[in-house]
């Protein structure tokens, strides 16, 4: 088994995993593990005045300078915003990405979300788990000796079960690149979640400022996770440095995957000395 892992996040749409997962990915790329994002959706559907081929070429270019920042891979495929189903096509599609990837931990949604394309996508990404390992299913995809762990990242909602944190992260020493990297989503970031939140007219046009500006929509749901998650905290970074986490990421281990007993833990998250 090698040292370096393969870390694969699962998102419905272009900047999903970044406003997730991206503390993780960070920190796992700077430890030289291998880490890539996949957005499931190539999102053309994420905008107030401009769509279809334009804007999904945008949001791809948004994803590269992302995954630069971060020293990681970033895939965008190529099913409209809204119209992701839960097929055979797409199973099998998810199937060999986990596969070709040979993922060590699958991190993506909940399925409980308030999104259909979210709720598509936690679905496909558990219909892969333990079919990965069955050579008969999707044969000309080399299957693998062993079910990956899958993960989900972080959420508020509550039915019919609220979120678990089984791992949690320090982000804080990785906080300033996070929102670099939300920073490269200028058509979400700056234009279509402002005017879907109604706030469009408080963007700042200066540069600097509309990223200070960015960061007091996003900064607190990461304050709002540490403090969820410092039980976890405490426990993984000893109480001490544990109280003292300002943001955090966390996740919580899905049943389908593969077992995470204490060693497979101390080898999936190298974070904790």
């Amino acid at each position: 088994m090698s040292d370096k892992l393969n870390i694969l996040c699962i998102g419905a749409h272009p900047d999903d995993c970044d406003l997730q997962v991206s503390g993780f990915a960070i920190k796992y790329a700077r430890l030289g593990h291998r880490v890539k994002f996949v957005s499931l959706c190539n999102g053309n559907a994420g905008h107030y005045k401009m769509g279809g081929g334009p804007l999904a070429r945008r949001r791809y270019a948004e994803t590269q300078r992302s995954a630069a920042i971060a020293g990681i891979e970033y895939e965008v495929m190529d099913t409209a915003d809204c119209q992701i189903m839960p097929s055979l096509e797409q199973r099998w599609l998810v199937l060999s990405l986990i596969r070709d990837f040979k993922a060590d931990l699958v991190i993506t949604n909940r399925p409980n979300d308030y999104m259909a394309d979210h709720r598509v996508t936690a679905q496909l990404v558990q219909d892969a788990a333990y079919i990965v390992t069955v050579p008969n299913v999707a044969p000309f995809s080399p299957h693998l000796m062993y079910n990956p762990v899958f993960a989900f990242w972080g959420d508020d909602f509550t039915q019919p079960t609220p979120f678990r944190p089984h791992v949690a992260i320090s982000i804080d020493d990785v906080i300033e690149t996070k929102v670099d990297m939300l920073d490269c989503h200028e058509s979400q970031m700056y234009e279509w979640l402002p005017y879907n939140m109604n706030r469009l007219e408080e963007v700042p046009e200066d540069k600097r400022e509309r990223r200070a500006w960015m960061s007091t929509l996003w900064l607190p749901g990461m304050e709002e996770e540490a403090n969820r998650s410092r039980p976890v905290l405490r426990r993984l970074y000893g109480e001490e440095a544990g109280d003292r986490v300002h943001y955090a990421e966390a996740l919580e281990f899905c049943e389908y995957g593969g077992k995470v007993t204490p060693d497979a833990f101390t080898r999936l998250f190298p974070f904790f000395g």
